[in-house]
């Protein structure tokens, strides 16, 4: 007697009854194919990181067939320079950079504080050795994951603008003088 586990195509699994050996085994019809049938997946490429210096706009669309890109002089008609991102500058390679280790550095440090306190709170409550109220994680956690949200903001408006100065460690001015610098260009437009 013989009993199928998969009804779909020939049994891969098989059960003999026999008074000799009772240990089920492969079926010879179908363990050779599963060997040769089996495909890898492609080997996996290193990670790049393609991130531009430029704004949030990519490069102006190509314009319509039949339509002239306007010159230097003439004004555009089409549609306005804020809708095709011909207004927003390029951020200089240094300026980017430095925004982004700010970033990562105001980011990371609460998150780092925030999950270190998690792990202490709870190795504190594991051994009993001080009555823990449930909203103290709970607070830490807030506190600190909200700070490292508001890091990605602060990283961007605390570092120099300015390609040739790096500004200061806190970068307190650089946030006071960019705030300025963003909501000037705001009621400009």
């Amino acid at each position: 007697m013989e009993a199928l586990l998969l009804t779909s195509g020939p049994p891969l699994l098989s059960t003999k009854h026999s008074t000799s050996n009772s240990q089920p085994h492969l079926s010879s019809t179908r363990s050779s194919s599963i060997s040769s049938d089996r495909r890898h997946p492609p080997p996996l490429k290193p990670w790049k990181l393609r991130a531009n210096p430029k704004g949030f706009a990519g490069p102006p669309p190509p314009p319509p067939p039949g339509k002239a890109r306007p010159t230097a002089g003439g004004p555009d008609t089409s549609r306005s320079s804020r809708d095709a991102g011909e207004d927003d500058d390029q951020v200089p390679r240094a300026v980017f950079d430095r925004m982004i280790g700010r970033i990562l550095a105001f980011v990371g440090v609460p998150m780092a504080a925030g999950l270190a306190l998690l792990y202490v709170l709870g190795a504190i409550k594991e051994r009993e050795l001080v009555d823990i109220p449930p909203w103290l994680p709970f607070l830490t956690t807030l506190l600190c994951f909200g700070a490292s949200a508001l890091g990605i903001a602060y990283g961007t408006l605390s570092s120099s603008w300015d390609p040739d100065a790096s500004g200061s460690v806190l970068g307190l001015d650089e946030a006071q003088r960019n705030w300025a610098e963003i909501w000037k260009e705001e009621e400009q437009v």
